[in-house]
């Protein structure tokens, strides 16, 4: 799917996708014949839990640190957890 696509299928604009490329939230988008951002299936479920958590109030920094440690495997599936948690914990204190 075009950048054009998911920014229409998640209601994010298209600047907001390529930030989230560039400092690394998503992982690099492949691109077509002619050089344009072809997501996949796989793009679009990290689009779309990328912005859960941000709807949820996570910090890009936060963000960023959760992407990290998710991309090192399951021996960090307890830092991933605290993150989450702590963020539930901030939701509930709102």
């Amino acid at each position: 799917m075009t950048i054009d696509g998911v920014a229409k299928k998640f209601n994010v604009t298209k600047d907001t996708l390529r930030y989230w490329e560039r400092i690394g939230l998503l992982p690099p988008i492949q691109r077509n014949d002619s050089g344009y951002r072809d997501y996949t299936e796989h793009d679009m479920n990290w689009v779309f839990y990328i912005q859960a958590l941000r709807n949820a109030g996570m910090s890009i920094e936060a963000l960023i640190e959760f992407v990290t440690l998710y991309r090192q495997g399951n021996q960090t599936a307890a830092a991933r957890k605290t993150l989450l948690v702590d963020q539930r914990q901030t939701l509930l204190d709102q």
